[in-house]
């Protein structure tokens, strides 16, 4: 098998005597897109902010390229390639979007300052489909083109490992099919995602692997088509009776 770009080992995250992610254990190898699928409330969320240092882990380790990453803070993560999107939009209100992409340049995982930010954060936002408004303001935006905003930020930090936390959600059908192409380009430039997800169609055209949480434990892991015909998974969708 190949060498794995990310490992999770024994990943548990509790809050008081809430067990939110209990002993996680996948791993995701290079160029791949891994699924992370779960009924509201099962841990997805929460186990992509213990990947990206935005919260600690109780126990267990996270390793990138064989090097553990779990305890650093969430910056010093980002600078070693793994960036991520958010369920809910973040944002920096108080710049236009160009400097939004711009900060994700400088702070990011390959650093990149002055004419060089501005040119890649051009690039960027023609490529999520932003081009020519790079000097309006957030409040100008639908709430579709600040998620490509925040998006466009994420990759300008250039990250080998991508975290996508419902990207693809609230978008029509033909933004869907514009999203999934998307996605898929950013893998075969070579990255590395691991996408919380609910919309099937995406699952079914992105997805080499799916790992499946309920009420923050793994209870399946395979290809969509294992997954998604699973007993248990279909019982944590959709309850026992019709399960």
């Amino acid at each position: 098998m190949a060498t794995p770009v990310l490992s999770l080992r024994g990943v548990t995250k509790r809050f008081g005597g809430l067990v939110a992610v209990n002993a996680m254990d996948f791993d995701v190898t290079e160029r791949e897109v891994v699924g992370l699928l779960g009924p509201n409330g099962s841990g997805k969320s929460t186990t992509l902010n213990l990947v990206s240092g935005a919260l600690p882990l109780t126990s267990g380790n996270v390793s990138l390229w064989g090097n553990r990453i779990s305890g650093l803070p969430a910056q010093a993560i980002n600078r070693k390639g793994v960036s991520r999107t958010f369920q809910l939009v973040r944002l920096l209100p108080s710049m236009k979007v160009r400097e939004n992409v711009m900060a994700g340049a400088v702070f990011g995982h390959r650093r990149r300052w002055g004419h060089d930010a501005r040119d890649h954060a051009e690039q960027l936002l023609e490529k999520v489909g932003l081009g020519g408004k790079g000097d309006m303001s957030l409040g100008q935006l639908t709430y579709i083109d600040t998620k490509r905003v925040e998006l466009a930020r994420t990759l300008a930090s250039d990250p080998k490992v991508l975290l996508l936390d419902e990207w693809l959600a609230g978008l029509n059908p033909t933004e869907l099919k514009i999203g999934i192409t998307l996605i898929k380009s950013l893998r075969d430039e070579g990255r590395t995602i691991i996408l919380v997800e609910h919309v099937m169609d995406a699952i079914r055209s992105l997805c080499d692997r799916c790992v499946v949480m309920a009420a923050g434990t793994k209870i399946a892991e395979g290809t969509p088509t294992q997954v998604l015909s699973d007993k248990e998974v279909i019982r944590a969708y959709l309850g026992d009776d019709d399960a």
